[in-house]
């Protein structure tokens, strides 16, 4: 086959139709976070089976909540960088298939200690998986509808929360917790083989390290599918940066973008993980019932999934940072809006749904942003670290909305408080394109730092 002159591996992309392949890629990596949402969800159903088994007071499962928010954020941290040193695809297999593994032994877990031991490992694996699998579809995206495709593909975790749920409320009478735990962890092992077999290496990171021509043409032919195409001798932009992919994080032209992502992130799954925790509560304690406060929180979720999708087509039509800053900021008045509102429930479902459009929604879409953010170098380890950060984030969420009610505020206040972060997380998405529109000609001249980063 005749050999075409050079081309980039992103502008390669660009210039073909989005491909069967890379779709089937799409989906592997939506199945993947769906399941990641199914554990997540499913652990709040099984807690009072587990505590009625064993006797336990509620500040005893308490840990049990925390420790696998803790194994999330460590698996980012840690497998986020060996993404970028080895692969997304083996980091990926691995994080799926030692979450499985860990999700079937806690199913025969004899107690609490062991049960937190178990939850911890499940968690490290699917801190691991999500990043990956974020990173891994970035890479396969044609730029002009990256934004939109990676959070088409993020919604698989509401589903996979929402599918979670519906199987634990359903079958937990019948095959308890025990028998949730391993419908947990047989799905992600079925699936193994699968990604096994059909989910590719990144073509982007293979051509960056050089992993044989053979290889990089058989990836290439399955996006160049018209026949009688020579297939271009492909190139990366982006140069490998000198040091550790975390210590790249922190190198002039991306230490900012990378503390204001981590603000972003950190602020957003406060509220998220607040809300998911103590929404119940709050509307309980303003006099709705436990089935309505069910049925208005929901409204969360379903605002969420509309976000992630509205929020992603925008993203790649307009500047990204300013649409989620915008959504952000309008998410800050629907908050304000839950607080004063809570006596007329189509105005409070209205404001619920807001929340979870401009909070949760713009979540998803800053999972985007930071895989466009970094190069191909330490583009998992920038997605997993500031996933990491978000998780500490909600570990804080989680226990600011117990300290917010024990001080026995009013639900106007605590939701005047909650906007806040909402507010911050806009500020610092508006700071961090008005930094990239400042270094933008620093960025594209520069020998180090990559194209990529100045979009």
């Amino acid at each position: 086959m005749p050999t075409s002159p050079t081309m980039d591996v992103q502008q390669f992309i660009d210039s073909h139709p989005f491909s069967r392949f890379q779709k089937q890629l799409l989906v592997l990596c939506f199945l993947v976070v769906a399941i990641d949402g199914f554990d997540t969800a499913s652990i709040g159903f099984i807690a009072p089976a587990l505590r009625a088994e064993w006797h336990l007071t509620a500040a005893s499962l308490a840990p049990l909540f925390g420790i696998g928010l803790f194994g999330l954020m460590s698996g980012a941290l840690l497998l986020g960088p060996l993404a970028d040193r080895y692969g997304r695809k083996p980091v990926l297999l691995l994080s799926v298939g030692f979450f499985a593994v860990a999700s079937l032994l806690s199913a025969f877990a004899t107690g609490l200690p062991m049960l937190l031991a178990l939850r911890f490992l499940t968690g490290l694996g699917l801190g691991g998986a999500m990043p990956s699998a974020i990173t891994l579809t970035s890479e396969y995206c044609p730029q002009p509808r990256r934004a939109s495709l990676v959070t088409l593909m993020f919604c698989g975790f509401t589903l996979g929360s929402a599918f979670g749920g519906l199987i634990a409320a359903q079958l937990l009478a019948s095959i308890g917790w025990r028998g949730v735990l391993l419908i947990g962890g047989a799905l992600p092992l079925l699936l193994l083989p699968v990604l096994w077999m059909a989910l590719p290496e990144s073509l982007r990171w293979m051509v960056m390290r050089g992993r044989g021509a053979v290889a990089i043409a058989a990836l290439a032919s399955r996006i160049e599918t018209r026949s009688g195409h020579a297939l271009p001798q492909l190139v990366v932009s982006d140069r490998k940066l000198p040091g550790s992919p975390v210590a790249q994080l922190f190198r002039p032209g991306l230490l900012g973008g990378t503390l204001l992502l981590w603000s972003t992130f950190f602020m957003s799954l406060l509220i998220i993980y607040l809300l998911s925790s103590w929404l119940p509560t709050l509307l309980s304690g303003a006099g709705h019932s436990l089935s309505q406060a069910s049925f208005i929180s929901s409204a969360f979720q379903i605002g969420g999934t509309a976000g992630a999708i509205l929020l992603g087509r925008w993203m790649d039509r307009y500047r990204p940072q300013r649409v989620l800053a915008i959504a952000y900021l309008a998410a800050a008045v629907c908050i304000v809006a839950v607080g004063l509102s809570t006596d007329n429930v189509p105005l409070l479902v209205l404001a619920v749904f807001g929340v979870g459009f401009g909070v949760s929604g713009s979540q998803v879409g800053a999972n985007a942003l930071a895989a466009a953010f970094y190069p191909t170098a330490n583009r998992a380890t920038g997605v997993s670290w500031a996933s990491a950060v978000g998780r500490s984030g909600s570990v804080v969420g989680s226990m600011v909305g117990g300290a917010l009610l024990a001080a026995q505020l009013s639900n106007q206040t605590i939701f005047l408080l909650l906007a806040i972060p909402a507010v911050l997380a806009a500020c610092a998405l508006l700071a961090m394109g008005r930094l990239q529109d400042r270094a933008k000609t620093a960025f594209v001249s520069s020998p180090t730092v990559t194209e990529s980063t100045a979009t």
